[in-house]
């Protein structure tokens, strides 16, 4: 099922995997590929496709997502020398596709054959004092690991913080789409923080994503949907996807 919002369009194809179209406008995803979320998917119409961080770096997810031309926004920290994957270089696909590299503060503005799009990129990560730490502050998504991005599609805003805790200064946002992670299990936000979240960011339309892609994921995207809604926030579920 195809989230429409307007003109504008959400699919959740699992994991941490967005389709986000615009009427008319560029195609983008977000992190897609792992755990056989897209093992049948070759859509290969992705203007911009971004990589939060190391742990959604999945070539073989790109490529069926990606378009010959597309352009390829990755984390600056994802290094998959260092990913217990056998993955391979971010060198080979800036053979085929325009890579660039971004921070956590960046700007970059993508041209498309169907209009630019503007991804900003955002500071994202567990607290070491918040609700995903352990009793020593560690955590599974230290500050510097990945990021959150900001997509200007169209006219609207979307935003995917990646894997990260539901921090303060995300509210402060212009959000139009908020993909919201629910997945909780000590590695993002649950499904209470991020409706606190939403209330505060105030967006258009929430659209819970990554989340009962794996037993640590387990999450009820329906109680998350009616808590939303209750604070007179528009949330839609991507029924099919979240029972892959």
């Amino acid at each position: 099922m195809t989230v429409h919002y307007d003109d504008f369009s959400v699919e959740w194809l699992g994991y941490a995997t967005a389709r986000l179209e615009p009427e008319d406008g560029p195609v983008a995803y977000t992190d897609p590929g792992r755990y056989g979320v897209l093992d049948d998917y070759w859509a290969r119409d992705g203007d911009l496709v971004v990589v939060t961080h190391d742990h959604h770096y999945d070539p073989e997810g790109i490529r069926s997502v990606a378009r010959e031309d597309a352009t390829l926004v990755i984390y600056e920290a994802v290094d998959p020398a260092g990913i217990d994957r056998d993955v391979e270089s971010i060198e080979s696909l800036a053979d085929e596709y325009d890579v660039v590299r971004v921070d956590d503060e960046d700007r970059v503005d993508v041209a498309t054959p169907a209009g630019e799009v503007a991804v900003w990129s955002v500071a994202a990560y567990n607290d070491p004092e918040g609700p995903n730490a352990g009793p020593d502050g560690s955590v599974t998504h230290p500050r510097g690991l990945g990021c959150g991005f900001l997509l200007g599609l169209g006219d609207r805003t979307v935003f995917w913080p990646g894997d990260s805790d539901a921090l303060d200064g995300f509210a402060e946002l212009d959000v139009s789409v908020f993909l919201a992670n629910i997945g909780g299990g000590g590695i993002v936000s649950d499904r209470h923080a991020s409706a606190e979240l939403a209330e505060a960011m105030d967006p258009d339309l929430v659209v819970p994503i990554h989340y009962d892609t794996f037993e640590q994921l387990e999450a009820d995207g329906e109680a998350f949907a009616g808590d939303v809604a209750a604070r007179s926030i528009p949330v839609a579920l991507d029924a099919r996807s979240a029972n892959q």
